[in-house]
């Protein structure tokens, strides 16, 4: 039965992301939802309310409160409250640590998040293990600036350090042994439908590594001021971000010849990113000056679809959700969007 529309009461028409973390703004608009007297109105995350940035009677910017979960959003204005309207919020996973690009995460959902540290900083733990109970464990001890992670066809994690230009392999039991070396400031890493693993260099050479471990330079992208992330799609092409100071910054696009074109420019920092089995990219980044995760389909067309502070990557997770990472931290999101395979086919 459809809510009964009160006389002066705010109306909702959209949310604009329909997800976010705590922290992020959302934008909504609709009718009446100023006050008529001289004060803001009230936006409620379920029972927790949340700050208003910018509000006028056509629309609403509010920052997503801590302690807020998925649920209905509603405005109250002039002792009215408006229709309910939905907005998933993400979960806090793990806290205290210092991730710099995507997170990993298994076929049985457990997440592998990294302290990586400034750069020549030895840290207690540098990857930690996250069970699908959010139990946080750790997983490798003794490397130095873990960076870049991927999971590979033997079901191992392969994580690059950028500080000694290191690709190392980790069973599943957490024992490490050194798979590539020699890969200057090791950053993102990915790999391809074939089992060959590629690594992004700071400077902007992109190495591949065949599976009997020869290396050669891929391609050559132009040089960066931060790591290079690193993902591909269905049809073996390789795609690339590496952020610079500028909020006009590129997501590269590399055939599988190793020829380099620009697939998007826009972007204020983009960082992590990954596909969805339907072929959008995601990228971690500022769209037109709202930082989160940005959507762009394979027309090239972008949106923020969940609104963060502080991101640097995702990974897609089993059950149609997503695994996203700030600097300091690790959320889970209820998506409902399935990503591609996480490890790729043989």
């Amino acid at each position: 039965m459809a809510a009964m529309k009160v006389d002066g009461a705010p109306h909702i028409e959209s949310i604009e992301p329909t997800c976010a973390l705590p922290g992020g703004e959302v934008r909504i608009v609709g009718r009446g939802l100023g006050p008529k007297e001289l004060r803001r109105p009230e936006v409620r995350f379920g029972d927790v309310d949340g700050s208003v940035v910018i509000s006028s009677a056509q629309f609403i910017v509010a920052r997503v409160p801590e302690g807020a979960a998925s649920g209905n959003v509603v405005v109250a204005t002039n002792g009215h409250s408006s229709n309910p309207h939905q907005v998933r919020v993400a979960v806090p996973v793990a806290e205290n640590l210092h991730p710099v690009a995507n997170p990993a995460v298994d076929e049985e959902g457990n997440i592998y998040a990294a302290f990586s540290g400034s750069r020549g900083q030895k840290v207690p733990v540098a990857i930690y293990r996250i069970d699908t109970s959010h139990n946080s464990k750790p997983f490798v001890t003794e490397m130095m600036n873990p960076s870049g992670m991927a999971l590979g066809h033997d079901g191992s994690l392969y994580v690059s350090s950028r500080y000694d230009g290191t690709v190392y392999r980790v069973s599943k039991n957490g024992t490490m042994t050194s798979y590539a070396e020699g890969m200057g400031v090791a950053t993102g890493i990915a790999f391809d439908g074939e089992g060959s693993l590629y690594v992004g260099d700071r400077s902007g050479t992109i190495f591949k590594i065949g599976r009997n471990r020869e290396i050669f330079v891929f391609a050559t992208i132009e040089p960066s001021v931060s790591a290079y992330h690193l993902a591909f799609d269905d049809d073996g092409n390789l795609y690339v971000t590496g952020p610079t100071t500028s909020s006009f910054d590129a997501v590269y696009q590399v055939d599988p010849e190793g020829h380099v074109e620009v697939f998007y420019r826009g972007l204020g920092r983009p960082q992590g990113l990954a596909f969805d089995a339907k072929g959008n990219l995601y990228v971690a980044a500022s769209l037109r000056g709202r930082r989160g995760i940005v959507k762009i389909t394979p027309d090239r067309q972008p949106s923020l679809v969940v609104s963060g502070q502080n991101l640097v990557g995702l990974a897609f997770a089993p059950a149609r959700s997503v695994v996203l990472a700030t600097n300091s931290g690790v959320h889970h999101l209820a998506w409902d969007i399935a990503g591609r395979p996480i490890v790729p086919a043989r």
